[in-house]
């Protein structure tokens, strides 16, 4: 499959965070609802005076109410419109964005770089409280709100047992020919000053839920209604489990996707499309679908 850039074209690189409470996640929909995809291509068509929209492709697709603070996309723009631009594309978009997105660079890509499959991690960040008056309101956007108290040790020692290469279908919503093998890099979670536990997420790619269910287990772990040794259970089973509950979405920011160095940009690429399976898996394209 190839990804070259067409004749005349120059592929820009854009780096940039929203607030997810008001869209209907990253990717443009056919009703018409607001999404950052859509926002973003709208205020890139008027701040160039282009008849054309420019599509973007992102590294990995939101649901509907998820953050980013470090969400990377590219776009592949005329090279005669991105010289005429590029000095003042960020103050422009600055201008006509709404005030929940922002694109804090604009810069050419290197040749092979692809913000989908050429990311070799992404990392989330999911936030909860389990204080016993509730969410600071300041934070209420961002932090959800367990009401149990949460024993962090166990849901760490849970959190070991599911790292590494696994089909994750059991935490995972199926898509049709997709895949949901994916490896785990890291699950862990920590208590703040503030009280406020941040579970850290990382891996090099995410099928549809994944973070979500996987911290609905072990929110489960942490308030003892299930014991250390369950999420690896439900993981190993291969289905789905009425008990793993999809924790809601304003908890989960995208914090920071991994690219390799440049000159092996190409070869990620190309690396990240080839189907994956696990002995007795019938494999699938990696899809980056969140969370």
């Amino acid at each position: 499959m190839s990804d070259e850039v067409a004749d005349g074209f120059v592929r820009v690189r854009l780096d940039l965070s929203y607030d997810g409470r008001d869209f209907s996640g990253w990717a443009k929909q056919r009703e018409g609802q607001r999404t950052v995809q859509g926002e973003i291509e709208d205020a890139l068509r008027t701040v160039t005076r282009s008849k054309e929209t420019f599509e973007l492709t992102v590294a990995g697709r939101t649901d509907s109410g998820v953050h980013a603070r470090g969400q990377v996309a590219h776009v592949d723009l005329p090279e005669e419109l991105w010289a005429e631009h590029r000095e003042k594309l960020l103050r422009r978009l600055a201008g006509r964005l709404p005030h929940d997105v922002r694109v804090w660079k604009a810069e050419e890509a290197p040749a092979g770089f692809n913000a989908r499959f050429s990311a070799i991690w992404r990392r989330y960040a999911y936030r909860v409280t389990d204080h016993p008056g509730g969410v600071d309101p300041l934070l209420r956007g961002h932090v959800l709100w367990h009401d149990w108290e949460l024993d962090v040790d166990a849901m760490n020692t849970a959190a070991r047992q599911l790292l590494g290469e696994h089909d994750f279908a059991a935490y995972c919503k199926r898509r049709e020919g997709a895949t949901t093998i994916r490896t785990l890099q890291e699950l862990s979670l920590v208590r703040g000053d503030d009280g406020i536990i941040t579970a850290t997420v990382r891996a090099d790619a995410f099928c549809h839920n994944m973070v979500r269910s996987l911290i609905g287990a072990l929110l489960f772990v942490g308030d003892g209604h299930r014991d250390t040794d369950w999420p690896g259970k439900v993981l190993a089973a291969r289905v789905r489990d009425s008990a793993v509950h999809v924790v809601r979405p304003h908890g989960l920011t995208l914090e920071e996707v991994g690219y390799p160095a440049d000159e092996l940009l190409a070869a990620r690429n190309r690396e990240a499309r080839n189907k994956r399976s696990l002995p007795g898996s019938s494999g699938g394209l990696a899809e980056t679908g969140c969370c």
